[in-house]
């Protein structure tokens, strides 16, 4: 992890002439009368710009409200765990940005009442958001049945397809022949490895997607090929759907496709080990043909290099569903959170601190999701995540296309749908426990049929909901 502590930079920001969020909505507070700070633990940027945009809009809120701000830089790997650590040892950081928590740890926070309410930040903006980034962030409380806004939508992303177009070239094939269908797809990448094979290239498989219970992915990856499958867990009012025989149907077949990749042999042997940075390894290596991921982090790793990020890294669009209509994307809300403070004794001075602590940090969230701020910083990320507010998505950032990557990807912001952690805070526990990632595991491994796996698994989520407080 980093610390940095920032005060003035020597960046300017790209405009965006959006009215709507201005200084006026901004949540304004009377400045300290004496200098403080507080911290911000942030997830580690991949790209230089990413921390100077940041950078930038943290200093010039700074200098506005007479505050420092300390912010420690985290890793995908450590950031929800030292978060909880610190939460637990009561000594939380102020902010809180990570790139998965919303999978299993904010749902359960705001559960127990460990985060801030933050509705009057998102309330003089909720116009601006998109609905399912509205959805994403209303959690649940056990001391308040009605969903509140426990989190601030900063970006979203979806699962990105890529493929090497040359690799393809190479063993006869050509991209332009790609099924569109949802098992001919899948075969065609089977048949690119076959072929490879054959022609003595033994260290190339035809797909890498994640098979073990370490990787966040393999919880967006399978997430999407249940939604494939036509499974609906979850109804409209969160309510856990496990006793109806389609949704059964549709896990084993998911898990049935999912591990046949691995048992048929097209897809690496050490992926039942894999983490969330080696799909990315092995493809980024030419080891595979295609990959899954979240984002657009894989090509954006290649903009130094123009012949590879244009002709030969590709990203494509998702098959059809397995039943032939146009696939629904999951989308990944990312957020931040403000902590509640743990232990607030009910003495007036500490009250008047908490209330001004949680002031502050209120105004700052309210500082980076103004448009302009909140479009460089997405910007800076060169594609790793795409906004939250429909009207920036229409930035030429993200709608030029002469980018073969940035533009496929928000294409599919036209079809989206939530992760079950935004009807119910219960399923958090779900990706805690990476349910999915063992029925994976168990059945690429040969120790349980797809059939006895989906059954252990809808077991386990019904003991989840049944005990969840």
């Amino acid at each position: 992890m980093r610390r940095r502590q920032f005060n003035q930079l020597s960046l300017s920001l790209a405009g965006l002439g959006l009215a709507a969020c201005s200084d006026s909505t901004v949540l304004n507070y009377r400045p300290l009368e004496k200098s403080s700070k507080f911290r911000v633990w942030w997830i580690q940027s991949f790209y230089p710009a990413e921390t100077e945009a940041l950078s930038q809009i943290v200093a010039e809120w700074e200098k506005k409200n007479n505050v420092k701000v300390e912010i420690t830089f985290y890793n995908d790997g450590a950031i929800n765990r030292d978060a909880e650590n610190a939460l637990n040892n009561g000594n939380p950081p102020d902010i809180l940005f990570s790139n998965t928590a919303e999978f299993f740890l904010y749902p359960k926070l705001a559960w127990q009442n460990k985060l801030v309410d933050v509705s009057d930040v998102i309330e003089p903006v909720k116009n601006l958001f998109s609905p399912i980034a509205l959805k994403a962030v209303a959690y649940k409380n056990s001391q308040n049945p009605n969903p509140a806004y426990y989190a601030v939508p900063i970006a979203q992303l979806s699962a990105g397809m890529h493929y090497w177009r040359d690799l393809l070239v190479d063993v006869g094939l050509s991209d332009t022949n790609i099924p569109k269908d949802w098992d001919g797809f899948w075969t065609f990448w089977e048949k690119a490895q076959d072929r490879a094979n054959n022609r003595g290239k033994k260290d190339i498989y035809g797909i890498a997607l994640p098979m073990s219970t370490e990787a966040t992915d393999v919880i967006f990856m399978f997430e999407q090929f249940l939604t494939a499958y036509g499974v609906k867990l979850l109804d409209d009012n969160g309510q856990l759907r496990s006793e109806d025989p389609k949704n059964r149907e549709g896990i084993i077949a998911a898990l049935t496709k999912y591990t046949g990749f691995y048992l048929s042999k097209h897809v690496p042997p050490n992926a039942l080990q894999w983490t969330d940075a080696d799909n990315n390894q092995v493809f980024l290596s030419r080891n595979s043909f295609m990959t899954a991921n979240p984002g657009l982090s894989i090509p954006a790793s290649q903009q130094f290099d123009q012949e590879v990020y244009n002709k030969k890294l590709v990203t494509t669009e998702w098959p059809l569903a397995a039943d032939g209509k146009p696939l629904s994307h999951l989308v990944a809300v990312k957020q931040a959170v403000i902590f509640a403070a743990p232990n607030v004794q009910e003495t007036k001075e500490d009250i008047a601190k908490e209330k001004e602590r949680q002031a502050l940090a209120k105004s700052l969230m309210s500082y980076i999701i103004q448009p302009n701020n909140l479009l460089t910083y997405l910007k800076g990320a060169g594609g790793r995540y795409f906004p939250t507010m429909p009207k920036l998505l229409e930035d030429p950032f993200f709608r030029d296309s002469k980018d073969p990557h940035i533009l496929v990807t928000t294409k599919q912001f036209q079809n989206t749908s939530s992760f079950y952690t935004a009807l119910n805070p219960a399923y958090s526990e779900v990706g805690s426990q990476r349910i999915w990632g063992q029925a994976i595991k168990s059945v690429a491994s040969g120790k349980n049929s797809p059939e006895q796996a989906a059954d252990a698994a809808i077991a386990q989520i019904k003991t989840i909901f049944t005990q969840w407080k």
